[in-house]
């Protein structure tokens, strides 16, 4: 009897669930978190300002900054080429930390790409103990849900801060306040493309999980409560 209980328990390997909506949007949901945390937890960028001598406009240089994920612009020191006015070009940096925005956004992505995994081991290793197990729908719900609300926060605060960081690394934004020592114009800047996109696959995930929670809400008890016996017809008959 102990041997047919750890058989019936043991891995049964069953794909039959990829088929579904409950397995079919889990495996996008995997696919999107890896996208959602690799263009946003991968950039690097640069922007740059041409510089020149108020009095002398024959001496004039570049500086420019070269920013990163997580973004602590604060942080980020410009470096100058070419000839300024004085010996040493001033300390400057970029403005504002945006790395709590952009770390709580890769975080979110990271677990979800992470339960998205172990939520297909289970529906295709052990889909008889999901369905037999009412507790297992019931956490994997509730689990759902409140992965679809971190989705909106996240993407929400995440593109909050993208705005602000397009606004301070944006040449024209730095030209304007290093025109208060020299003169200066916007240079180059990178394309910030992949971010934009991890924004929208954000936003994605989060109708992605919205959705998905009604097809894990149908295989809890809350959807289909298990049948109850009626007292007219007394106790189902025990068997001897």
């Amino acid at each position: 009897m102990n041997r047919l209980t750890q058989k019936m328990s043991g891995l049964q390997l069953n794909l039959s669930p990829l088929k579904e909506p409950l397995g079919f949007i889990k495996v996008l949901e995997w696919f999107f978190a890896i996208f959602s945390f690799a263009t946003c937890g991968g950039y690097s960028g640069k922007t740059s300002v041409n510089v020149s001598c108020k009095t002398n406009t024959t001496l004039n240089g570049t500086i420019e900054a070269t920013f990163t994920y997580p973004f602590r612009l604060n942080n980020v020191l410009f470096v100058g080429t070419g000839k300024f006015c004085e010996d040493k070009l001033p300390e400057w940096h970029l403005t504002g930390d945006y790395s709590s925005s952009a770390e709580f956004y890769v975080t979110i992505a990271v677990f979800a790409f992470l339960y998205c995994m172990g939520a297909l081991v289970l529906y295709l290793g052990f889909g008889h103990l999901y369905q037999d197990n009412k507790k297992l729908p019931l956490i994997d719900f509730f689990i759902t849900i409140i992965f679809a609300f971190m989705w909106l926060v996240s993407s929400s605060a995440w593109a909050k801060g993208l705005t602000d960081i397009k606004h301070v690394t944006s040449p024209n934004t730095i030209a304007d306040y290093c025109n208060e020592h020299y003169l200066c114009t916007p240079g180059s800047e990178s394309r910030m493309g992949s971010l934009n996109i991890s924004v929208a696959f954000g936003f994605l995930n989060l109708i992605l999980w919205a959705g998905n929670a009604w097809f894990v809400y149908k295989e809890t008890n809350l959807h289909s409560p298990p049948p109850q016996s009626d007292p007219e017809q007394g106790p189902p008959p025990s068997s001897m």
